[in-house]
């Protein structure tokens, strides 16, 4: 079977008769069985749940589908031999199917996989496949790559936002209207499975970028080394430019020992002076000196940090982020000139270090998606004395290190969530200068209301609260996002009862 998985790197492959046992009916499982139905493999779904429309239009598409649990290897998949094994990215290395399918010599691919192998479905003017430009880190790859594909528009070229993002890549290959770039954002659990890649079906990038390394999903992986293992096949095969972080030395590691493609070069960015390769800040200007014909002696201005501020976009990460798409644009041509004027129109998603009010002298952020200690750490530095709120699903991670460094610029903590004891035992060990106060865990409708009542009251005239929690929001909410809501409407709730 491995000489036929070697032929099937095309659409216009011969894929019958393929048998694939997907794993997962998610968006990106949805996707990758509706792309191997049309593609005429026989597939298998398997899931533990699946809303009533994906599990309506499974046997439309013509795939079989399985609902039960997979805490072990049910009956229908080893009935079912299948040739491929293709999980979507929650399923861990340690999880059952996973290695039933290691054990038996199966071939395991991720979706990623799986529309690089098709990526000819639609073809450029030129009669090429889209570029691939890949985007991870620990923090700012959702920001990156928007930026990314933003300032790849304003040069001219048709790119996509796809993959972790949330418009999987399989769909964005498929598009019939076609793409120059496609930009894509990958998670570690996505590296993972490319990690797996047999070599027939590895992907060869433009550009990639790994933003910056620090521990998480550390469950997922089974250790730092193996997280930081799949962040780095980010850098396999690229052409053309390997853009890492100058100020985290990991991302340095990972370009050093990548297998990257003959002429490749290595791009660093942060906020320093850069160097003939780089892109950085000078006198608070953005430039770049590594794509530029007298890059030894000069350098070509993108934009200011004044412009930045004036359009909210002028945190030190951020600013780090423009930087790092600033060189995946400008690896593809695109002129300095199209990037300065694509930044005066960007806009930061929601809860994003989002600015949800400013009333009485009080600033009100939110930075729900801060879900680790290293995005909380950026957020804190960006808005030192601020009052913390910190805290929910830690997924494993110690916040020793974030409070006894970032943390202990805050005015106030406010802890909130379930797993409270490890962050308060923080707190007293390397900061006990800071005023820590508690939330009890009551209805999710209550939390937020009770922070804010808590931050209002710790204020006296001018200030900033902060919402960069460095923990997941599972075990009180049910996404980042509403627990981000829910602080916004707590504080509209909060301005509302205090009057003007």
């Amino acid at each position: 079977m491995s000489t036929r998985l070697d032929s099937l790197t095309s659409w216009h492959a011969d894929w019958s008769g393929l048998r694939v046992a997907v794993l997962g009916l998610s968006m990106t499982g949805f996707s990758a069985a509706d792309t191997l139905t049309e593609l005429g493999a026989d597939v298998l779904v398997l899931s533990e749940e699946a809303s009533e429309e994906y599990a309506r239009l499974v046997p439309v598409i013509g795939a079989r589908l399985e609902l039960g649990s997979l805490s072990e290897v049910p009956a229908a998949l080893s009935d079912f031999a299948p040739d491929v094994v293709l999980a979507s990215p929650g399923f861990a290395p340690s999880h059952p199917v996973i290695r039933w399918a290691q054990q038996n010599d199966i071939a395991l691919w991720g979706d990623v996989e799986l529309a690089w192998r098709v990526r000819d479905k639609v073809l450029r003017a030129d009669g090429t496949p889209a570029e691939w430009v890949l985007i991870t880190g620990t923090n700012g790859k959702t920001t990156t790559t928007q930026l990314a594909a933003t300032l790849l528009q304003a040069g001219g070229l048709r790119a996509a936002p796809c993959g972790n993002i949330g418009v999987p890549v399989l769909d964005a290959v498929r598009d019939p209207g076609g793409f120059d770039v496609l930009v894509v954002e990958l998670s570690s659990h996505q590296l993972w499975y490319i990690g797996q890649s047999a070599a027939a079906g590895q992907l060869v990038p433009h550009a990639a970028v790994c933003l910056n390394l620090a521990d998480d999903h550390l469950v997922w992986h089974g250790s730092a080394d193996a997280y930081r293992e799949a962040k780095s096949f980010v850098y396999r095969h690229t052409k053309v430019a390997c853009v890492y972080n100058k100020a985290d030395a990991a991302t340095l590691r990972m370009v050093e020992e990548a297998d990257v493609i003959e002429g490749a070069r290595a791009i660093g960015f942060d906020l320093g002076t850069p160097g003939p390769s780089d892109l950085g800040v000078v006198d608070g200007i953005l430039v770049d000196r590594a794509f530029h014909d007298d890059r030894r002696n000069s350098a070509l201005e993108l934009t200011t940090v004044a412009e930045l501020r004036a359009v909210g976009l002028d945190a030190p990460h951020i600013v780090q982020n423009i930087l790092a798409a600033s060189a995946l644009a400008r690896s593809l041509g695109v002129a300095p000139s199209d990037i300065h004027d694509a930044l005066q129109s960007f806009a930061l998603d929601a809860h994003r270090i989002q600015v949800i009010a400013e009333h009485r002298g009080v600033r009100w952020i939110d930075d729900s998606k801060a879900t680790n200690p290293h995005a909380a750490a950026s957020s804190l530095r960006a808005y030192p004395g601020a009052v913390w709120v910190v805290g929910g699903d830690l997924k494993g991670v110690d916040l020793a290190a974030l409070v006894a460094d970032a943390g202990r610029t805050a005015a106030a903590a406010i802890v909130i969530g379930v797993e409270r004891a490890p962050v308060l035992a923080a707190f007293e060990r390397h900061a006990s200068q800071v005023p820590v106060f508690e939330v009890i865990p009551g209805e999710t409708g209550e939390v937020m209301d009770r922070v804010v009542e808590l931050a209002a009251g710790i204020i006296d005239g001018e200030g900033t609260v902060l919402l960069a929690p460095a923990a997941a929001s599972f075990d009180q909410f049910s996404s980042y996002a509403d627990r981000g809501e829910r602080f916004a409407q707590a504080v509209r709730g909060w301005i509302e009862r205090s009057g003007t």
